[in-house]
């Protein structure tokens, strides 16, 4: 028997170990931070969820290197996307997790970058540019921008909202995020040993937001004396929810000029005032009216009793070549149909919905589901959306454009005294999306200082003051209804409107100088 001095080889020190006690505390932490800033979007509406959110996240990646706080970051997005977005997939099934994926990846990134910024002096500031530098891509980037998970977006109920009016969806960001990272800096601050300076600016990275939101809204809700316009947004329905109403076009259109009749009774029996203008959801009529003579006479009909302009959501047929080829898609179009003279002015919506009115990397996209095939990609339109209706000069922000900054603005700065933000979302059926858009059209209200009126096809459709308050709104989904109500018409711009995009630049600006800040200082202490 041969013998040896060498020893067998020993595992000691390397058994196979799950996650620690620690990490399993990281990834809850990460997860109950998205979800946190999920549960501050309408309907839910928690506002103060949203600044508890960012503090949770910061907790899970307090510490981290870049590719574990990414990973963590991951978690984070996916919570957060997925329940606030999930609605997009009743259009075109599974193909949305390609939206799910690239929108995980723009929260991963600000999120990975958070522990490199959290430990320069004032700390909770950069966190909250880095934030701000992210949804700035997000405005732009992936598919030309799909910017519906703002943080601002959650705030219209909050004190943070009034913030709008001074710098925009950005400024509110930037806020609630600051109060977040102030809230874990301040958790840092007061366990041992404790740090008197980094507790005050915590303190005041805590406090700075809600104060100065409180501060400034007075000067948001002051009503100063102007002129008014009646206001009638018609609420149709569809004959069913989902996408099977796309098949009974005429029914749609049917339902919106059988309550508009409804409203002209209701006016000569005096039981509603008479309208100065009424506004029809988006794809109120899918058949071309300006092709199609049937339509175009019903809708003419129907103007002339009411007797003042009707504004028109239609989808207008786009044109082939002989050998059949798409010269150009069908467009989205808002028409402002007169009485007696038919239609005039015309809008057609510049930012078209991925996966809705187009379809992004489409043979990738038919590979996932068959369903895209519904999908005929539509053409965007050009110009500023202020369209002469009646009395009023009506800024049209149609459905998914009320999430763009430069959408709304133009139309303001386009001379828009009166905003409306026609929509319809029976494609997506009983989902949050109708009430998370009544949101987004608060925050816009309060930024410019201007009525909003929200037209659906199946609801919910809503009157919103310039000080972002619900004047009205329609009841269950897929009912039909209509609301009459007088609006202010504001010719007045706030600071966020003369500003522009300044606000966004300056806030992204510093986040990226102390993501470079950081990298140094990691870099000197290596």
């Amino acid at each position: 028997m041969l013998t040896s001095d060498r020893k067998a080889p020993s595992f000691e020190g390397f058994e196979r170990r799950g996650p620690s006690r620690g990490t399993w505390m990281r990834l809850a932490a990460a997860v109950a931070g998205g979800l946190a800033l999920y549960v501050a979007f309408p309907p839910l509406g928690a506002w103060w969820a949203a600044p508890v959110g960012i503090a949770l996240v910061l907790a899970a990646v307090d510490g981290r290197r870049l590719r574990s706080a990414f990973g963590l970051g991951l978690l984070v997005g996916v919570a957060y996307q997925w329940p606030l977005l999930h609605w997009t997939g009743e259009y075109v099934g599974a193909v949305w997790l390609l939206l799910l994926v690239a929108l995980t990846l723009v929260v991963a990134v600000p999120v990975a970058l958070m522990p490199l910024v959290a430990r320069l002096p004032g700390g909770p500031f950069w966190v909250a540019g880095v934030w701000v530098a992210g949804e700035a891509v997000i405005e732009r980037w992936p598919f030309a921008g799909f910017p519906w998970a703002k943080v601002a977006f959650g705030q219209p109920g909050g004190p943070f909202a009034s913030l709008a009016s001074l710098g925009g969806a950005p400024l509110v960001s930037f806020a609630v995020v600051l109060c977040g990272a102030g809230l874990w800096a301040l958790v840092g601050a007061l366990r041992p040993p404790r740090q008197g300076r980094v507790a005050a600016v915590a303190l005041v990275a805590v406090l700075l937001g809600p104060v100065a939101g409180l501060a400034t809204w007075p000067s948001v809700t002051a009503s100063p004396p102007g002129p008014t316009i009646t206001v009638a947004a018609v609420q149709g329905n569809v004959p069913r929810a989902g996408l099977d109403f796309n098949a009974q076009r005429r029914a749609v259109l049917d339902n919106h000029v059988a309550q508009t009749r409804r409203l002209a009774d209701d006016v000569r029996a005096g039981r509603t005032p008479p309208p100065n203008l009424v506004i029809w959801p988006e794809n109120s009529s899918d058949i071309d009216p300006i092709r199609n003579a049937d339509a175009g006479a019903e809708i003419q009909a129907v103007t002339d009793e009411i007797g003042v302009p009707v504004v028109v959501g239609a989808v207008l047929s786009g044109t082939r070549a002989a050998d059949g080829t798409i010269v150009q898609g069908p467009r989205n179009t808002a028409i402002v149909w007169m009485p007696r003279t038919g239609p005039a002015a015309t809008y057609t919506k510049r930012h078209i919905l991925p996966f809705g009115e187009y379809i992004p990397l489409r043979g990738v996209a038919e590979l996932v589901s068959p369903l895209v095939d519904r999908v005929t990609d539509f053409e965007p339109g050009t110009g500023s959306g202020v369209l002469p209706a009646g009395p009023a000069r009506l800024g049209v922000v149609t459905c998914y454009e009320v999430v763009f900054d430069d959408a709304v603005r133009d139309a303001v700065r386009g001379g828009a005294d009166l905003l409306t933000v026609p929509t319809n979302n029976a494609t997506f059926g009983y989902s949050d999306m109708t009430y998370q858009q009544q949101g987004m059209s608060r925050l816009r209200a309060i930024e410019h200082d201007r009525a909003v009126v929200i037209a659906a096809t199946s609801g919910q459709s809503a009157v919103v003051a310039p000080d972002g308050s619900l004047v009205a709104r329609t009841g269950a989904l897929f009912t039909p209804g209509l609301l009459v109500e007088t609006v202010p018409l504001r010719t007045t711009t706030t600071l966020a409107t003369r500003l522009g995009p300044a606000p966004e630049w300056v806030l992204a600006g510093l986040g990226v100088a102390a993501v470079v800040a950081g990298a140094v200082v990691r870099r000197k202490r290596a």
